[in-house]
């Protein structure tokens, strides 16, 4: 088992934990819960044996292997399946075996690894491997790809592979639903119900968290308090908790109030002394209950929308997706849409088919491949997206982002609306690069919400929030007075704010007649459909019919067509991202020659006061143009991976 005892651990001045006792037994599944800052991540470096105890002790077994996600992915040549089947290592070393026995030409030797080889079910290993990268959104064809021509997300989607393929008896997972969408999701939950080790996960994902986790761990006060059940069950227990603590102090505080008033009257009167001094005495020994303090909850609204037209906005024959060098990329074909006021519609779907294509479609920030998309009278956008946050300006502060969209808004007005958002006192002036992400994302949506919307579209907006956060946009949301259109793979904020689901699939929209329920269903019979027929294709590979080699035939012919076309869309892309790159690189330098003059003291003397103000007029310009080229390379890099 997991053992902390009495444990202590400070972080240069701040104190992370303070003799805090907890123990975690083999086969739980945990779940992490605190707020930013309070230590989840620290705890896994204790695990992985990258921290020390200050105070205290900790202990696991010794034998234990440790799975975790890298935070890195080499740009390997190696494919991705060869990367995932690293993962277990201990079937790398027996491989290691044979091939040094076969090479030294030891029969026996090679043998004996050969019969380890077949214990550690190493002839089923590729085939596991296969299985969790297509459970993760990978295509047949993306295993025998190699790791560096993946994206980021895609590539701490390998790490997970990596983490899961190994024999681990813990399994240590920090936010593994951040880079997923809905479908590889549950896929990972069915996957982490069958895992026999012991879990401790991190996630702002409630759902997961109450699908996955039979135990809460919550860090809050420099403490580690361990809590039967799944998050859910915590958050009452939590409630109940602070209520029964807060009736305690309540009562105590009246008997010391009690206690405090005699001892003040009578402690002059020489009759009374001796029983004011033993009350003293009892108050001495008295050992305080804190007040219960539970921080007060974050919560915002959104401001009530100006009349909307009905219907809002309809696309007939719409054809979404890219203009590029080479010509149309069409991405959802076919759209029809009526969006009606007050509708709040939920997009599902698998990464790749589109839904973010047709959000920006609607958004107006792509423009329609064909048909016609009709807006109504008097329609108010509000459009948010992850790239979103990268447009924010990191040497500007809240108040003047804000200030941009409201000029004629008195200061105390905008100040009084940022506080709403948490942006208060000196945040509300300060320089938001320091930001977290979840700081910035709530700062995006503080625009969005003061500019009143009646037609929001939200693309993936809980990525970089914290639960607290979560719950208090879902409250808002619930409360909004328009219409909403939402893509998110947070499957509680989809519960509790839409009311009609829309399938986004073969790269066509149409309504989903279900609920989450139905959709996670639905997904692990078409994920077990496309295990059976892959077990299918393997099986009549090695058959010896004529129709067998004629089908495999046709559909190398196939694969060999997709591939062609797929390289065709994907060609201006990845021309952009590299004329992008280029150009980046120049500004770079110039960036560099031109910072280094102007810190220089020599530049300030009076003959060169035209040449630093030239250097600084060009250093602003090419601050701001990196600004916008980072923001594009990220929106193609996006555009690349919907292709798939």
């Amino acid at each position: 088992m997991i053992r902390f005892n009495q444990f202590s651990l400070a972080r240069g001045t701040k104190p992370l934990f303070e003799n805090t006792t907890f123990t975690l037994n083999p086969g739980e599944k945990a779940g992490l819960v605190g707020a930013n800052g309070a230590g989840k991540s620290t705890l896994f470096a204790v695990l992985l044996g990258e921290l020390h105890a200050d105070g205290g002790d900790f202990s696991i077994p010794p034998n234990w292997q440790i799975a975790h996600v890298a935070q890195e992915t080499p740009a390997a040549d190696k494919t991705a399946l060869a990367y995932t089947l690293d993962g277990d290592a201990a079937l790398r070393a027996i491989e290691r075996c044979i091939a040094e026995a076969s090479a030294a030409h030891d029969g026996a030797a090679e043998g004996e690894a050969h019969a380890a080889f077949a214990d550690a079910d190493g002839y089923t290993a590729p085939a596991r491997a296969e299985a969790l990268l297509l459970g993760l959104g990978f295509t047949l064809e993306q295993t025998r790809e190699p790791v560096s021509s993946f994206s980021g997300g895609w590539r701490m989607r390998l790490n997970l592979a990596q983490a899961l393929m190994c024999r681990s008896d813990l399994l240590l997972l920090d936010e593994p639903t951040n880079h997923l969408d809905l479908d590889a999701i549950v896929w990972l939950e069915d996957w982490l119900h069958r895992y026999p080790g012991t879990l401790i996960v991190i996630s702002h994902d409630r759902e997961f968290l109450d699908s996955v986790c039979n135990v809460t761990l919550h860090l809050e006060h420099q403490q580690i308090k361990r809590y039967g059940g799944n998050y859910s069950q915590f958050e009452i227990l939590r409630a109940q908790q602070i209520a029964l603590q807060q009736s305690a102090y309540e009562k105590q505080q009246r008997t010391v109030e009690h206690l405090q008033s005699y001892i003040n009257r009578f402690k002059a009167q020489a009759t009374k002394a001796r029983q004011a001094q033993s009350r003293v005495k009892a108050l001495e020994k008295m050992e305080m209950i804190a007040p219960a303090h539970a921080s007060s909850p974050f919560t915002f609204e959104f401001r009530t929308p100006d009349s909307a037209p009905n219907p809002m906005m309809v696309m007939e024959d719409v054809r979404c997706g890219y203009r590029g060098e080479d010509g149309e990329i069409p991405i959802v074909d076919h759209v029809m849409l009526s969006i009606q006021n007050g509708q709040r519609i939920g997009l599902l779907g698998a990464n790749g088919q589109g839904k973010s294509t047709l959000i920006k479609t609607l958004a107006g920030t792509l423009e329609a491949l064909g048909g016609h998309v009709r807006e109504g009278k008097g329609l108010r956008i509000g459009y948010f997206a992850q790239h979103q946050l990268e447009t924010l300006r990191p040497d500007d502060t809240p108040l003047q982002h804000l200030a941009r969209l409201a000029p004629d808004t008195r200061e105390q007005e905008l100040r009084d609306f940022l506080g709403s958002f948490n942006f208060s006192g000196e945040m509300a002036t300060a320089k938001i690069a320091p930001f977290s992400g979840g700081e910035k994302a709530r700062l995006a949506l503080a625009l969005i919400i003061w500019q009143k919307p009646n037609l929001l579209l939200l693309d993936e907006p809980t990525n970089h929030l914290d639960l607290e956060t979560r719950h208090a946009l879902t409250m808002a949301l619930a409360q909004f007075e328009g219409t909403l259109i939402l893509v998110s793979h947070d499957r509680h904020l989809l519960r509790a704010t839409t009311d009609v689901f829309m399938l986004v699939a073969k790269h066509r929209l149409q309504e989903f007649d279900g609920d989450l329920d139905d959709y996670r269903d639905w997904l692990l019979q078409h994920a077990a459909e496309q295990r059976a027929a892959l077990k299918t294709g393997t099986a009549s590979n090695g058959a010896d019919s004529a129709d067998g080699g004629v089908n495999r035939k046709e559909q190398r012919r196939l694969e060999a067509e997709t591939r062609q076309k797929l390289a065709h869309l994907k060609k201006p892309l990845q021309s952009r991202i590299t004329k992008i790159e280029k150009e980046m690189d120049a500004l770079n330098a110039e960036k560099a020659t031109l910072d280094a003059f102007v810190v220089d003291p020599a530049s300030y003397e009076p003959e060169q006061k035209s040449k630093l103000t030239e250097a600084i007029r060009r250093q602003a310009d090419v601050n701001a143009r990196l600004e916008t080229l980072e923001a594009e390379w990220l929106e193609t890099h996006e555009e690349l991976e919907q292709i798939g």
